[in-house]
């Protein structure tokens, strides 16, 4: 099957896909800040470039697109009919390099939270977030306060 797009068309669609400052990213964001979290964003120190940091808490947060990070059993990631094996190679070199990071980081002392895009519908939103706020409120605070 061939693509609906010609090649200029499909790479400046592919171009407008952001990186940061997602939907999802911002709705954690938001959660965070509003719940009295103070965070940095994709610090370049650390393996990965976590999409928020928690130093306070030793955390780092991940915020993943179903489709380009292969989220396993999941409605929204569905492998492209054109160009399969080039894609399938993309999205588990995605995999297999967030895994490293996450290793990386967990060496070094970071707790890792990692949310797809899927977990943040309406549906499931509320009890991810809660999830995730309780997981934090029991790691103790590195500063002492």
């Amino acid at each position: 099957m061939t693509d609906v797009h010609d090649k200029e068309t499909r790479s400046y669609n592919m171009s407008q896909i952001k990186s940061k400052d997602t939907k999802p990213e911002l709705l954690v964001r938001r959660l965070l800040f509003a719940n009295g979290l103070r965070f940095k964003l994709h610090d370049k120190k650390l393996p990965g470039k976590p999409d928020i940091v928690l130093p306070k808490y030793k955390s780092v947060v991940f915020v993943h697109g179903c489709f380009w990070h292969g989220h396993d059993n999941c409605e929204y990631y569905v492998i492209p009919k054109t160009r399969t094996d080039w894609w399938l190679n993309k999205i588990n070199n995605n995999k297999k390099r967030d895994e490293e990071n996450y290793s990386k980081l967990k060496t070094e002392g970071w707790n890792v939270f990692s949310i797809f895009e899927c977990e943040l519908m309406s549906g499931k939103q509320i009890i991810t977030l809660t999830r995730l706020l309780e997981n934090l409120k029991m790691i103790p605070s590195t500063i002492n306060e």
